[in-house]
C-alpha cells in the first residue's frame, strides 16, 4: 500500500505540467472589455493585453490595447495604449497611436500620438506631440514650440511659417 502512495506521489511529476506554460493564457482576445463601472473607484495602476472601458474614476496609470473613457470617467494617471477614445476627464500623459477625442473630453497633460483626431468642444491643456518625431528631436521640440506659440498670441499662420523653415 505505502508503495502505491509512493508511486502516485512520483507520478504527479510528469513533464506535460511543466511544458505547458500558464502563464501564456490570453483571455484579451475576447472581444469583451474589462468595465470599470460609473460607481467604482480604483487606487492602481492597470495592465491590459486586452480592451478597458472606463466609467468611474481610476487613479492609478493604465496600459491596456485599447481603452474607452467614458463621460462621467475620472483618470489621474499616465495612459500607454495602442487606441484611446477619451469622453471623460484625464489628468495626466497620453501616449498612443490613435487617440480620439470626443466633445466631452478634458485632458490636463501631454498627448503623445501617431493619429489624433479631436472633436469640436473637446479641451486640451498640455502639448500635442506625434510619435513618428521621436526620431527627429529638434523639429519635435520647434514644432511644439510653434504650437504653443501661436495659441497664446493668436497669430497661427503668420507665427508658424517662419520658424518650421
Amino acid at each position: 500500500m505505502f508503495s502505491k502512495t509512493k508511486e502516485s506521489s512520483t507520478s504527479p511529476e510528469p513533464v506535460t505540467s511543466t511544458s505547458s506554460p500558464e502563464p501564456k493564457r490570453s483571455t484579451g482576445n475576447s472581444g469583451v472589455p474589462s468595465i470599470i463601472s460609473a460607481d467604482l473607484k480604483i487606487t492602481g495602476n492597470l495592465k491590459s493585453d486586452g480592451d478597458i472601458q472606463i466609467d468611474g474614476a481610476v487613479e492609478g496609470d493604465i496600459d491596456s490595447a485599447t481603452l474607452t473613457v467614458g463621460e462621467g470617467a475620472h483618470v489621474k494617471g499616465h495612459i500607454s495604449c495602442d487606441s484611446v477614445r477619451i469622453c471623460g476627464t484625464i489628468d495626466g500623459a497620453v501616449k498612443a497611436k490613435s487617440v480620439v477625442m470626443a466633445k466631452s473630453a478634458r485632458v490636463i497633460g501631454d498627448i503623445i500620438h501617431d493619429s489624433l483626431a479631436i472633436e469640436a468642444g473637446a479641451f486640451i491643456e498640455g502639448n500635442i506631440k506625434r510619435l513618428e518625431g521621436a526620431s527627429r528631436p529638434s523639429s519635435v521640440s520647434s514644432a511644439s514650440k510653434v504650437s504653443s506659440a501661436p495659441a497664446s498670441s493668436g497669430g497661427s499662420a503668420a507665427a508658424a511659417k517662419p520658424l518650421a523653415s
